[in-house]
C-alpha cells in the first residue's frame, strides 16, 4: 500500500513517515503541496495524507487536485485547525478523514488501517 504524505514540519514528517513504514506502508514524503502533486501526477497512490496549512498549496487544494486525478484516492488530513477542515466551503473531498493535532501514532497508524481496508 502506498502513502503520499505531505507535511511542512521536518520533524512531524520523518516521525509519520518512520511510524508508518514501520507498520509496513510505502511511504514517499513531501514538503510541500507543489511537490506532493507532481508526484501524485507520476503515479497512484492509495492514501494522500496531508497536512492542510503549507506554503505554496495548501493540504485541501491538494486533495482536490489529487482526488481529480485519481477519485479512488483516500484522504487524510492532519490539522491542528479541525474547524478549517470541516468547512463545507472549502470543497475538501467529501469522504476525507481529519485527524487532529496531537495525536497517537498508533492513532494513526489505527485510521490509516481502516481506511485501506474499507477501499
Amino acid at each position: 500500500m502506498k502513502i503520499l504524505l505531505a507535511e511542512d514540519d521536518n520533524d512531524m514528517r520523518r516521525f509519520l513517515a518512520k511510524a508508518l513504514q514501520n507498520a509496513g506502508y510505502d511511504v514517499s514524503s513531501y514538503d510541500n503541496g507543489v511537490s506532493a502533486y507532481n508526484r501524485l501526477r507520476e503515479e497512484p497512490f492509495e492514501l494522500l495524507l496531508t497536512d492542510i496549512v503549507m506554503p505554496e498549496m495548501d493540504g485541501i487544494e491538494l486533495a482536490r487536485r489529487g482526488t481529480e486525478l485519481d477519485p479512488d484516492m483516500k484522504v487524510m488530513f492532519i490539522t491542528g485547525f479541525a474547524a478549517v477542515a470541516l468547512n463545507p466551503d472549502n470543497r475538501a473531498p467529501r469522504d476525507a478523514k481529519i485527524l487532529s493535532k496531537p495525536f497517537h501514532l498508533r492513532d494513526l497508524v489505527n485510521e490509516v488501517e481502516k481506511m485501506l481496508q474499507a477501499a
